[in-house]
């Protein structure tokens, strides 16, 4: 191996999170490498985040369109899949990542290409694409930012069939003449929602009894009528138990628990992720490989000072925002200690913890209707110990959602803290919805009394105006 080169910090794995934690240490001062062996941008530039909501942005406009009296009319026929796979591509750099490359130099970074795993404490030996080798020592930190994979579960003839996954799914330049998609995850949602719009036969198989099942169940149900009135077909309490897929591009089948199979072109299987730890060397610092990475809530392993873990990795909250959110606390925090200064604060809410990930974890589905929540579901607080109470409302009686879309659909919740009087979290479902989020997580996350929200004024006609509606039911 070549000689040792020393940095302030290292960072294992180039996606958001990474990224934001370079970005951090960096604008500290400290010398910081990052190294990573795919695209730096991570999953959610190229085969996640990105890819699908330019996929779904054109499946989303003519459904609202199509519910607009004087425009409806007009939107008619498919999709032009053509000009939306070449938006896609345009979102996704065509798969390049030179202008992310570019960003790093600007900033300061130090960029390695190839594959990073720990060897001892505070140490990472890098492979790289060409054979070359090195050895990075880090004086305060290193970061392990490497993500998740899509899960496939092992059932008999799952290899042969070739399933797709996110990545298949959201880069995929053919339409399917038929998708069975097995789970009932926001992936499994969403891409069914966009397969659908540019002309798949979509069939869902969830084993459980909705889509959607971490928010409010009214979510995913409105969500899986939607689906169905759009044609797909959505079975829940269903369960695969083989695949068989004969040749390279013959249908494939599934097979469920009691023999019926449903056939397809293309299976995707969105059944979950795993952390990518498995070839990570966390055995040469007392881990365990293939297991997520435990953290405290400056993202800090415990019992390793220089050890961090941000992102997916750390099981906290497998978002793209929240892992950028992490890395931001994570970044300040290893400067904060590098520097010297006193212990960071990592109490509820202070300046170097990641509190938002257990108590203001907000979530945009992009489905037609779309999704959005905040904090807990009503079972959640009621699980946790709160004595809370849930308001809801058909936000369809909205004026401003009357405006937005004519035969509006959706629902409301908020999630209230009685002995406290602030809001848990709230829900949102209905066309346009995800923008209605921020709005929630900053009550949320600021703890803003039932009492002064009420002072809040709502802009009329806006479809934010069923804040207004919630709290009037509230206050009765």
């Amino acid at each position: 191996m070549s000689e040792a080169v020393e940095y302030d910090v290292v960072v294992l794995g180039g996606g958001p999170a990474g990224e934001n934690v370079v970005d951090r240490t960096c604008a500290a001062g400290l010398s910081t490498a990052l190294v990573e062996a795919e695209l730096i941008g991570g999953e959610c530039s190229y085969w996640a985040c990105i890819p699908s909501k330019a996929l779904l942005r054109p499946a989303l406009a003519r459904a609202d369109a199509r519910r607009v009296p004087g425009l409806a009319g007009a939107v008619t026929g498919a999709l032009d899949t053509r000009a939306v796979f070449a938006h896609r591509d345009y979102w996704t750099g065509n798969w390049k990542d030179d202008g992310q490359v570019d960003w790093l130099d600007s900033i300061g970074a130090h960029t390695y290409r190839g594959h990073g795993r720990l060897a001892g404490p505070r140490t990472v030996a890098v492979e790289g694409a060409e054979g070359e080798h090195h050895v990075l020592r880090a004086r305060h930190a290193v970061v392990v930012a490497t993500g998740s994979r899509a899960v496939i579960p092992p059932l008999p003839g799952i290899a042969g069939a070739r399933p797709w996954t996110s990545r298949e799914a959201t880069s995929a330049r053919d339409v399917p003449d038929r998708l069975v998609i097995v789970g009932g995850s926001v992936v499994a949602s969403e891409m069914a929602t966009a397969w659908q719009a540019l002309g798949s036969r979509v069939t869902v198989l969830v084993r459980g009894s909705g889509l959607l099942p971490r928010m409010e169940p009214f979510a995913g149900e409105l969500v899986a009528d939607a689906l169905r009135e759009a044609g797909a077909e959505v079975r829940t309490g269903v369960s695969a138990e083989a695949v068989v897929r004969d040749g390279p591009s013959g249908p494939v089948r599934v097979v469920l628990e009691g023999g019926e199979i449903v056939e397809g072109d293309e299976l995707l299987m969105a059944t979950g992720r795993a952390p990518r730890t498995d070839d990570l060397g966390l055995e040469t610092v007392g881990l365990v490989p293939g297991e997520w990475i435990d953290v405290d809530e400056s993202c800090r392993v415990p019992g390793h000072d220089w050890l961090y873990a941000v992102g997916d990795v750390n099981h906290r909250a497998l978002l793209t925002h929240q892992g950028k959110y992490q890395a931001r606390m994570a970044g300040a925090g290893i400067a904060a200690r590098a520097a010297g200064t006193p212990e960071p604060d990592t109490g509820p809410w202070g300046a170097h913890a990641a509190t938002a990930d257990r108590r203001a974890l907000p979530q945009a589905v992009f489905t037609d209707p779309e999704a959005a929540a905040v904090g807990l579901t009503l079972a959640e607080a009621e699980r946790a110990g709160h004595r809370a109470r849930a308001v809801d409302y058909e936000m369809g009686n909205v004026s401003g959602a009357g405006l937005y879309a004519d035969g509006y659909r959706g629902r409301a919740r908020m999630v209230v803290d009685l002995d406290r009087e602030v809001l848990l979290g709230a829900t949102f479902v209905g066309p346009g919805a995800a923008e209605l989020l921020h709005a929630a997580t900053v009550a949320v996350a600021g703890e803003v009394p039932v009492d002064r929200l009420w002072h809040a004024v709502p802009a009329f006609p806006t479809i934010s105006e069923v804040w207004l509606r919630l709290l009037e039911a509230y206050r009765g």
